[in-house]
C-alpha cells in the first residue's frame, strides 16, 4: 500500500474494532463477575475453594485459546481474514449468552460448573481465532510505516472490553437492589452481550477481504498447508518461538497483572467493595487507553523492541513496591478506629438449605471516613456450632468502603500499572504481523499471541490468588505480595530473551 493512503481505513479500524471489543467483553464478563459465579456455579461449602475453583475455570478458557488460533489460524489463511473471525465472533456471542441462562449449583448439581467449563472452553476457542485475524486484518490495510499506530486502535479493546464489562455490571447493580442482583441480575451483562454481537455481525458482514490477502489469493500464493508451514519449517518455527518466549510470555503476564489481577486483589485480598473497584478500575482504564495509541505510533518512529521490552522492565522493578502501597493506603490496622460508633449485631437466619445460621455483623468506622462491615457466620447442627475437620464452621465476609482520597491513590496506582500494559502491548500487534510471510501470518502469529496471553497470562489469577492464599495460611507477614512472584518471574526471562535474541525491526518493511 501507499505510505500515505488512509482511505476507507476508519471503517476497517470500527468494523475490527467493534466485533473484537464485543468478543474482550464477553470473555471478561465471566472473569468480572467471579466473586458472584463462584457462589452460583460451584458448591458453598467453601467459599476460597469455591473462588479458586471460578478462577481455574476462568483460566481454562485462556488454555484453549492456543488450539482455536491453530484451528482458525488455519481457516483465516486458507480461505481470508474477514470470514473466519465472523464465526468467531457468533460463537463467543452464543457462548457468552448460554452462560447467563445455565440454571446454579443448588439446582442442577455438577452439571452446572460442567456446563460453564464447556461454553468457557468455546469462548477460549472464538477468542484463539478473532485476535489474530483482527491484528492481521488491520495490518495489512494500514500505509507502510503506520502499521504500530493503525493496530494499536485493535489493542485497545481488549481493554475497553473490560471497561464496558465493568461498567454494565456496575449499572445494572444499581438499577437492581443487592437482594435482585445476587438472585438473577448477575446472568443480565451475559444475555446483553447478544444485542451487541449481532450489531456487529451486520457491520462485519458488508467488509471487504484483505487487500493483501486477496493479492496473494489471485495470485495463488495462499498456503496449502498453513500449520506444515508454520511449524513444521524449521526457520519459521524459530521466529514463532521467539515471538512466544520473547515478547508475549511477558506481555501477557504484564496485561493480566495490570488490570484483571489488580481488580482480584482490590476485591479479594483488600476486600474493597465490589463498586468501588470496578469503578476505580474503570478510571484508571479510561485514563490508560490512550497510550495504547501512543506506544504504538511512538513504536513507528523508534521501532517495538525498546518499548515493549521497557514496559516489561518497569513492572518487574516496580510491581512489589505498588502492590505493597496500594495494600497500605487502606490497612484498617494504619487507621484510628472511631469505638464509640462500632455496632455489633447477633441473629439467627435460616440459610437455602432450610438450617439455621448464627451470624454476627459487625460495623465498624474510622477517623478518615473508612468504613469496614464484617459478617461472620457460624454454621449450626442441632442447635450447635458444626464441626468441619476439627473446628467450628465459621465464614467470615469483611467489606470496606475507602474515602475518597485512598480511592484516588488506588486509581493513581493501578494507572501506573496500565501504562506498563500500554507499553508492552500497544506495539505487539504490528510486531506479530511484521515477523510472518502473508500466506501464514494469521496462523503463526496467533499462536504466540494466544500462548503467551492465553496459558502465561491467562492462569495468573489463578496461580497468583492461590500463592496469596497459601502464604497466608502459612503466616507470611507480606503474604499479599507473593502473587507477584509469578508475573515478576515470567517478565524477566521475556526481557533478558527479548532483549538478546529480538531485533529493533526496520518498521518501515512492506508486510
Amino acid at each position: 500500500m501507499s505510505t500515505k493512503s488512509t482511505k476507507g481505513i476508519w471503517k476497517v479500524i470500527s468494523a475490527s474494532s467493534m466485533g473484537t471489543m464485543i468478543e474482550w467483553y464477553d470473555f471478561y464478563i465471566f472473569g468480572s463477575l467471579a466473586v458472584v459465579i463462584s457462589t452460583k456455579f460451584f458448591p458453598s461449602d467453601n467459599p476460597t475453594a469455591a473462588f479458586l475453583s471460578t478462577l481455574a475455570t476462568f483460566a481454562a478458557g485462556f488454555v484453549v485459546r492456543p488450539f482455536g488460533a491453530l484451528f482458525f489460524g488455519r481457516l483465516g489463511d486458507l480461505i481470508g481474514r474477514k470470514y473466519t473471525f465472523m464465526v468467531t465472533l457468533l460463537l463467543m456471542g452464543g457462548a457468552t449468552f448460554l452462560i447467563g441462562c445455565i440454571p446454579t449449583y443448588e439446582t442442577i448439581g455438577f452439571m452446572a460448573p460442567l456446563l460453564v467449563l464447556i461454553l468457557r472452553l468455546l469462548q477460549g476457542l472464538a477468542l484463539g481465532g478473532e485476535y489474530g485475524g483482527a491484528a492481521t486484518y488491520v495490518a495489512e490495510h494500514a500505509p507502510v510505516g503506520q502499521r504500530g499506530y493503525w493496530t494499536s486502535w485493535i489493542q485497545t479493546t481488549a481493554t475497553v472490553g473490560l471497561f464496558i464489562s465493568l461498567m454494565v455490571i456496575l449499572a445494572t447493580r444499581n438499577f437492581l437492589s443487592p437482594e435482585q442482583f445476587d438472585e438473577w441480575g448477575w446472568r443480565v451483562p451475559f444475555w446483553v452481550s447478544i444485542v451487541m454481537v449481532g450489531v456487529s455481525y451486520l457491520i462485519r458482514k458488508n467488509m471487504d477481504e484483505s487487500p493483501v490477502f486477496a493479492k496473494a489469493k489471485s495470485e495463488g500464493k495462499t498456503s496449502t498447508n498453513p500449520l506444515k508451514e508454520s511449524f513444521g519449517n524449521r526457520y519459521n518455527l524459530k521466529f514463532v518461538l521467539l515471538a512466544l518466549f520473547g515478547a508475549t510470555m511477558g506481555q501477557g503476564v504484564v496485561w493480566y497483572t495490570g488490570q484483571f489481577y489488580a481488580m482480584s486483589f482490590l476485591k479479594t485480598v483488600m476486600s474493597i467493595d465490589s463498586s468501588q473497584v470496578d469503578t476505580l478500575l474503570g478510571i484508571a482504564l479510561i485514563m490508560g487507553t490512550p497510550f495504547f495509541i501512543f506506544f504504538g505510533w511512538l513504536s513507528d518512529k523508534v521501532g517495538r523492541k525498546y518499548i515493549m521490552m521497557g514496559g516489561m522492565l518497569v513492572a518487574i522493578l516496580l510491581y512489589r513496591p505498588i502492590y505493597k502501597q496500594m495494600f497500605e493506603t487502606t490497612n484498617v490496622k494504619n487507621k484510628t478506629e472511631v469505638v464509640a460508633n462500632t455496632k455489633i449485631l447477633a441473629e439467627l437466619k435460616e440459610n437455602k438449605k432450610q438450617t439455621m445460621d448464627s451470624i454476627y455483623t459487625t460495623n465498624k468506622e474510622y477517623e478518615d471516613g473508612t468504613t469496614l462491615v464484617e459478617v461472620k457466620t457460624v454454621s449450626l447442627e442441632n442447635g450447635i456450632a458444626k464441626i468441619v475437620d476439627g473446628k467450628p464452621k465459621v465464614e467470615t465476609k469483611t467489606t470496606i468502603k475507602i474515602n475518597s482520597s485512598d480511592n484516588w491513590t488506588l486509581i493513581f496506582l493501578v494507572f501506573i500499572q496500565v501504562i506498563f500494559v500500554t507499553m508492552v502491548y500497544g506495539p505487539i500487534a504490528a510486531f506479530l504481523v511484521e515477523m510472518f510471510p502473508v500466506k501464514i501470518r494469521y496462523t503463526s502469529m496467533s499462536l504466540p499471541y494466544h500462548v503467551g496471553n492465553g496459558i502465561f497470562g491467562g492462569l495468573l489469577p489463578a496461580i497468583s490468588t492461590y500463592f496469596v492464599t497459601n502464604a497466608k495460611d502459612l503466616g507470611h507477614p507480606e503474604y499479599y505480595l507473593e502473587g507477584l512472584w509469578y508475573p515478576i518471574v515470567i517478565a524477566a526471562i521475556s526481557f533478558t530473551i527479548g532483549m538478546v535474541y529480538i531485533k529493533n525491526k526496520d518498521k518501515n518493511a512492506h508486510v
